[in-house]
């Protein structure tokens, strides 16, 4: 026998329990051989794990349904628990275009052309590199994808990566161990997962590896099987350092490469790998490069026409 804490997602928990718990009472009752605790948003099972097992999938489902439809009737919850779920879910005709449901129920899906491109590509292609500008939703879409594939069990972890390149600062005068140093570098990617994964549950996938975010150097010698692995900042790998990347992919796997090419801090610019391998892998099968552009841009306006003036810039110093 296993015990298991189990987290409710984005959704309140009387929604899933029902006014006095009358939901909850329904559910134990279709696993009697389970020991069933709930107090606020965590459930803390015991007993054999495949009914566990079985147990959290159904959960899921009640709260993917919610999500979904904004409601969930008595009816429907118990056609739930008793293992019509997928079926239930078919026949609802109002889907959106949601790739996940975040934290406070908040729907996170593709918001432009080119992040709708991404997760259109993502389904025929196991190598994407997604380029352009920064705050075009890059990182935030393929970390969102990431997440999918996890949830529905396409894979059985998820790798974030970046290479540990200072942006004119120094990492030696920084305090602490390696890993303190290169937090702040990682930030985005814990943000962004922060607003995807309830933070017990994000905090307890962290610690048991099924969710990775490390330098890029950590990916030497290794093999990524059944895992989802996004690099990001990829314009500041060296040629070297990108092809040691893209040779770790293992079975099942999915790799998003991001990179913005206006923003290369390696010195020579030329050795950025990202600008060799946009080059020599366009058109190989099973490949996809998207390219993103001030257009995508979602955070404050001015933001699309800082980067188009730093662009011209850079169009006429080349000149």
């Amino acid at each position: 026998m296993i015990e298991k804490v189990i987290y409710l997602e984005g959704v309140e928990p009387v929604n899933v329990y029902g006014v006095k718990n009358t939901r909850l009472e329904i559910l134990k009752s279709f696993y009697p051989e389970l020991k069933i605790i709930a107090r606020g948003d965590e459930i803390k099972v015991k007993g054999e794990e495949s009914q566990i097992n079985d147990f959290e999938e159904t959960l899921q489902l009640v709260i993917e349904y919610f999500l979904k439809f904004k409601k969930l009737e008595d009816i429907e919850f118990e056609a739930l628990i008793r293992g019509e779920g997928r079926e239930l879910l078919k026949r609802k005709e109002d889907f959106d275009d949601a790739l996940i449901y975040g934290n406070n129920a908040r729907p996170i899906k593709a918001r432009t052309i080119n992040q709708q491109k991404l997760v259109d590509e993502y389904d025929t292609n196991d190598l994407l590199f997604a380029i352009g500008p920064a705050g075009s939703g890059k990182t935030y879409t393929a970390i969102a994808l990431a997440v999918r594939a996890f949830k529905n069990k396409e894979v059985k972890r998820i790798i974030l990566t970046r290479p540990a390149v200072e942006a004119g600062e120094n990492l030696g005068f920084l305090p602490g161990d390696l890993k303190e140093k290169l937090d702040p570098y990682l930030r985005p990617l814990y943000d962004a997962l922060m607003d995807m994964i309830h933070p017990r549950k994000l905090a307890e996938l962290i610690e048991n590896d099924v969710i990775e975010i490390a330098p890029l150097a950590y990916m030497r010698g290794r093999t990524l099987d059944n895992a989802f692995v996004i690099l990001d900042e990829a314009q500041n790998t060296t040629i070297n350092q990108l092809k040691m990347f893209l040779t770790r992919m293992g079975k099942n796997a999915k790799f998003i490469v991001n990179g913005d090419t206006t923003q290369i801090d390696l010195r020579p610019k030329n050795n950025s790998g990202l600008i060799q391998a946009m080059k020599i892998l366009k058109g190989i099968k099973g490949i996809s490069i998207v390219e993103f552009d001030e257009r995508d841009i979602i955070r404050h306006h001015l933001v699309k026409y800082i980067v188009k003036a730093y662009s011209n810039l850079n169009s006429e110093e080349n000149k």
